[in-house]
């Protein structure tokens, strides 16, 4: 349940923090609370109708939860993409200050979803686990239970935020410079060794390992491996989960904690084999390899992330599907660069680290043959746990081998000790390899020039952008004279006359449209797209219409190119009345009118 959880969290905490508030929200605040509310609402109700069919079946209450918990992310990323939920958490930031508390206030909208399942699980749970709580009471133990698991992430983030905010430029130089993502894993790092432990027993209610005969034992065997933490007794669901885990790096701050019901189900040797399962994670150093393998994946995503734009701003396919996209085009190129992240690091963690994971477990249980000298005790151990827990022996996750296999792997070492040795081997060895690798792709990532992987992409992105701003309102004339103007001074004549055409069509009677459409034709690089006659009578109109210095040069101008030079040194006589603190130019185009023809330009 905790590592599918870790899953969840993750890509709500990556979809909140890659996203930016857009502009100008999609809907409404009306709409926007309506749509909020509204699939709020049936979540509850779906919530309602998936655990009103499980019975009492604990296999069924967690796997009602799992499906909840998934269209819960789901739902969130909605909310985040479609409904623009940052833009309205914006406020929070304090004018940009502290800009992680928008994303805690996601985070928190999120739990806001989980807190209706589990407000829809709670007499079930009761049921299945034989525990009386009232609403608030189960809801709280539901957070205290899943808030360790982004407590990481929301102490720093708010630390980071807090040291930017405070008026030392040293600070804010640090988390802006190369080295700002290794300062950042080394404070991460801090926090889970010192910090991180202590808050997380609080937060699960665990209680010291009674004094007796029990405690004693365990602790003897314990410190015969060279091994001598705290135990505690972890109420995980109730305590009714067979269950064991190690807490903490740092040798003070260790913990072990057991459920209740895996010390009344197990002997005393096969309790032991459970401990020498998780001491092997400690000698293995388990722990650290984790934490490497988030700043791997936290290595490698920001070397991707950096040429990431760039590249999605070159492709044709971001191009095309832009005009299906319900959003503001800046918000597309968010969700079009977000995408490819949150597969990758869906990849990552689901089949790297996962396999990581799973091998480290096989790793802890072959300690077993170090610690006891035969691994039937935890095999024993293990086929309790199968028969007692009710599940599939043979089920297996991303994250741990199933039973079956866990128990196969050490009947099979049992008889070839071997497999031991070629299991760490074959460890190290992915390892090592996972360490090239890693280092070759964010080395090759920091080689490769983004500005040509996607040259020239501003013009493309900015006519993407007027395009749809033009089609969301398609009456506007003034996005396709944007659009025109735009595509003109970046030489894109035939695209920019294209443009001015269309925006003619909704308001002939611009003055500017016709002005700078009859400029466009007069001064085209492209003589083929030149038309004098068109052009005159366009910027007689314009002129009509709005009598200003710039419209009488264009109009000037049409009259020299048609041939008409006294009424050309008219109208530019005329500007240069109106508009006299441009007299330079108006009087340099009366030169060029009288010493040139307009066909040998």
């Amino acid at each position: 349940m905790i590592y599918n959880n870790l899953f969840y969290f993750l890509i709500v905490i990556f979809t909140v923090s890659t996203n930016s508030a857009a502009a100008e929200p999609a809907f409404s605040i009306f709409w926007t609370l309506v749509l909020l509310g509204g699939t709020a609402w049936l979540y509850a109700q779906a919530a309602e109708r998936f655990f009103a069919g499980i019975g009492v079946s604990s296999s069924a209450y967690f796997l009602a939860e799992k499906r909840l918990s998934i269209l819960a992310v789901a739902l969130f990323v909605l909310w985040i993409y479609l409904l623009d939920l940052k833009y309205y958490l914006n406020p929070l930031s304090l004018g940009g200050r502290l800009p992680a508390l928008v994303d805690i206030g996601g985070l928190a909208c999120f739990f806001l979803l989980m807190t209706l399942m589990w407000r829809a699980a709670r007499r079930h749970y009761g049921q299945i686990f034989q525990r009386r709580y009232t609403a608030v009471g189960f809801i709280l133990s539901n957070w205290k239970t899943n808030l360790p698991i982004v407590l990481p992430w929301l102490v720093l983030s708010l630390l980071f935020d807090g040291l930017q905010a405070l008026p030392f430029p040293e600070l804010s130089e640090i988390f802006h410079s190369p080295w700002a993502d290794v300062v950042f894993f080394v404070a991460f790092l801090v926090f889970l060794m010192l910090a991180f432990p202590p808050l997380v027993k609080v937060l699960w209610g665990c209680r010291p390992l009674p004094a007796g005969p029990l405690h004693d034992r365990l602790k003897a065997f314990s410190s015969k491996l060279g091994f001598s933490p705290e135990i505690y007794l972890w109420p995980l669901f109730e305590g009714q989960v067979l269950t064991a885990a190690v807490l903490g790096i740092v040798p003070g701050l260790r913990y072990l904690l057991i459920t209740p019901a895996l010390l009344e189900a197990l002997t005393t040797d096969e309790l032991n084999s459970v401990l020498a399962h998780e001491i092997g994670h400690v000698k293995h150093r388990h722990l650290l390899l984790y934490m490497a393998l988030f700043l791997g994946f936290s290595l490698f995503a920001g070397a991707v992330v950096k040429h990431l734009p760039y590249l999605v701003l070159s492709s044709d396919i971001f191009y095309r599907l832009l005009p299906y996209i319900p959003a503001a085009p800046e918000n597309a190129l968010g969700i079009a660069v977000a995408v490819p992240l949150l597969i990758l690091m869906l990849f990552y963690f689901r089949f790297v680290f996962g396999y990581f994971i799973r091998h480290f477990e096989r790793q802890a249980d072959a300690y077993v043959f170090q610690a006891m000298g035969t691994g039937w005790p935890l095999i024993s151990a293990f086929e309790k746990i199968a028969l007692l827990s009710g599940g599939n022996r043979e089920e297996k996750n991303w994250h741990h081998f199933g039973i079956g296999e866990r128990i196969d792997f050490l009947k099979r070492s049992e008889l070839e000790r071997d497999l031991v040795r070629r299991h760490a081997r074959k460890l190290r060895m992915a390892l090592l390899f996972y360490g090239i690798g890693l280092a070759a792709a964010v080395i090759g990532l920091q080689h490769v020039d983004s500005g040509k992987l996607a040259e020239g992409y501003e013009i493309r992105y900015a006519e993407a952008v007027l395009l749809q701003k033009a089609r969301q309102e398609p009456e506007n004339s003034l996005w396709f004279l944007y659009l025109g103007d735009f595509l003109q001074s970046r030489k894109l004549e035939q695209r920019a006359i294209h443009a001015y055409e269309e925006a003619l069509k909704l308001t002939p009677m611009s003055a500017e449209i016709n002005n700078n459409l009859a400029w466009l034709l007069l001064t085209a690089q492209d003589r083929a797209l030149r038309d004098p006659e068109r052009a005159l009578a366009l910027a007689r109109t314009a002129a009509r219409l709005k009598e200003h210095g710039y419209i009488l040069d264009t109009l000037a101008t049409a009259y020299w190119a048609n041939g008409l030079l006294g009424q050309a040194v008219s109208a530019q006589m005329r500007a240069i009345s109106l508009d006299p603190e441009n007299r330079v130019y108006y009087q340099r185009q009366l030169e060029r009118f009288r010493m040139q023809r307009y066909e040998d330009e």
